[in-house]
């Protein structure tokens, strides 16, 4: 099982808390890393992709640094970078190219609402130039934002549909399938030739939140609600398991996730996908 959308470092997003305790400044490496092997040996999962986090210093334009890191004691940790639209200056452009040309992320990311720009953005213009130039997809987060301070509108699914357009030779990952505009996402996802969807996050919470929404039938009447946008895309092969860990547990989550696609697509949904999108 490949989990590609973990925050293993704060991602230091505007107005948002770091997302566990394991992710607070101060905490070591090996303690990180320590909860991620026990996540993956109750879970089964081989490979980890994680967020970058917000860059600032221009040594670090992609804001792997500290992922790379851990990657250094988990190996079957790999590195999201982080494609800031205000960030377009020839110096920073050329940095980032040198770490991709190096191989060291395998995806770029772009926070939208929390950053206020759409994905149609002038700002992101050249990191698909350079997403196409490299062949490495590009990750946007849609959907709902966990800040007061984000806006919204900026991830709206359907901002996605012209990005695809503009762009065919980029490979486009709508992070969190659009929750809660996941019908819209779906139409984006069933027009376009070039376009995923992670479905990580839909329900956030530890072991025991997701018996309560169990017993409650919100879990259930989630899987309905998904269930009818994914079926809608007619495109299993297009769909990518992810948890948002720490947000959700890796050994729950799944059993969650299985019950939105048809048995015989559980395989590439849980693995192929990701193998062949991410070139695992």
């Amino acid at each position: 099982m490949i989990d590609m959308h973990v925050h293993a470092v704060n991602p230091r997003l505007p107005g948002v808390k770091p997302l566990s305790p394991l992710l607070e400044d101060g905490v070591s490496n090996d303690a990180v890393v320590a909860a991620l092997r026990d996540e993956m040996a109750r879970s089964g999962t081989t490979h980890l992709l994680g967020m970058g986090q917000l860059p600032g210093d221009p040594a670090d334009p992609l804001g792997v640094a500290s992922t790379l890191r851990l990657a250094g004691l988990l190996p079957e940790l790999l590195a999201i970078g982080i494609a800031h639209p205000e960030r377009t200056d020839t110096d920073h452009l050329q940095a980032v190219e040198a770490e991709l040309r190096a191989g060291k992320v395998v995806a770029l990311k772009g926070y939208l609402g929390y950053l206020w720009h759409g994905p149609n953005d002038a700002g992101y213009r050249p990191y698909f130039e350079l997403a196409a130039k490299y062949d490495v997809p590009f990750i946007f987060h849609t959907g709902d934002n966990w800040s007061r301070r984000a806006k919204v509108k900026y991830a709206h699914p359907l901002q996605l549909d012209e990005a695809a357009v503009d762009h065919p030779d980029v490979k486009i990952v709508l992070a969190h399938f659009g929750n809660p505009w996941c019908l819209d996402a779906a139409e984006v996802i069933f027009k376009n030739d070039n376009v995923w969807a992670d479905v990580c996050a839909l329900l956030v919470g530890d072991a025991a939140h997701f018996a309560k929404i169990t017993a409650s039938g919100y879990l259930d009447r989630t899987v309905e609600r998904v269930r009818h946008a994914v079926e809608f895309t007619e495109r299993p092969d297009r769909f990518l398991y992810g948890t948002d860990w720490p947000l959700a547990p890796m050994d729950v989550y799944p059993r969650f996730v299985e019950r939105l696609f048809a048995e015989k697509d559980h395989a590439a949904v849980f693995e192929g996908n990701a193998k062949a999108l991410f070139k695992l």
